[in-house]
């Protein structure tokens, strides 16, 4: 997409690696863009089975280069600022559009996840991470609160208090940490391999339910029962009886081998 993000598709699975190492991948205007371009391409790429989102170098993602941001002020308008009836502003897209793309994305952490880091990483569905990796709601430390999506993503993983407590303190916890908090989905000393693992249990299953199912639980999780129930009848008419689902009854019936098609779109 720019030498700020890469993507890279192979067997189905989207590589997308934040490209800026020599500066800890740390987020400038041209990763904002960059990140929200990659994710707008791959929600309408519907051979796309996973998303790997990680960090190249030493860190998946120091945060806001401040530095490089503030350089010039009109940019925090241009971060901040939302036209006609979009739900996002430009910060918040760095998080927020990983939940639009129908394709599981997992966030593969290691290093440092500060800041906005965390609430890129948050955005996804999945956080796998090394127990060294160093977690941490920063904003605070500067003067400031999070505002690029978190509090839309981290209100469905943990409690408000010990949200509110990071928040507030800017602690910085572990990956072994995040995951006691639900932060972190799981922790390993190669995440890379066990996020891969996860993906090939995922590719045994219909692209439409796995995506059905993720925007079921994203749309209905937090909605109240009237909107909750609506959404499982509205998904379950799109999926049952179409391809893909008598696709998995064959193969749950004695044929394996026959393979899905690419993934509808609801």
């Amino acid at each position: 997409m720019s030498d700020r993000v890469t993507l890279e598709i192979d067997d189905d699975i989207a590589w997308v690696t934040l490209n800026r190492p020599n500066k800890y991948n740390g987020l400038d205007m041209a990763m904002f863009d960059a990140l929200t371009a990659t994710a707008k391409r791959l929600k309408k790429d519907t051979s796309v089975r996973a998303v790997i989102l990680q960090g190249a170098g030493k860190v998946f993602c120091s945060g806001l280069d401040v530095k490089s941001v503030s350089a010039n002020p009109v940019n925090f308008a241009k971060l901040l600022f939302k036209s006609g009836r979009r739900i996002s502003n430009l910060a918040q897209d760095v998080g927020y559009l990983w939940r639009e793309v129908p394709a599981p994305v997992i966030a593969v952490t290691h290093g440092v996840c500060y800041g906005g880091g965390l609430q890129l990483a948050l955005g996804a569905d999945f956080r796998y991470s090394t127990p060294d990796c160093e977690f941490s709601i920063m904003e605070a430390k500067w003067g400031l609160i999070p505002d690029m999506s978190l509090t839309t993503t981290l209100s469905e993983l943990m409690p408000i208090d010990k949200a509110k407590e990071l928040a507030m303190t800017a602690r910085v916890i572990s990956g072994v940490d995040a995951a006691g908090v639900g932060m972190v989905t799981h922790v390993s000393e190669e995440p890379l391999e066990a996020a891969l693992s996860f993906v090939d249990e995922l590719k045994e299953k219909s692209p439409d339910a796995v995506a059905g199912n993720k925007l079921l639980f994203n749309r209905a999780w937090q909605a109240d029962d009237k909107t909750a129930l609506d959404w499982e009848t509205r998904l379950q008419k799109k999926i049952i009886g179409r391809a893909n689902q008598r696709t998995a009854v064959a193969r749950n019936s004695g044929k394996p081998e026959k393979a899905f098609g690419v993934r509808r779109k609801f």
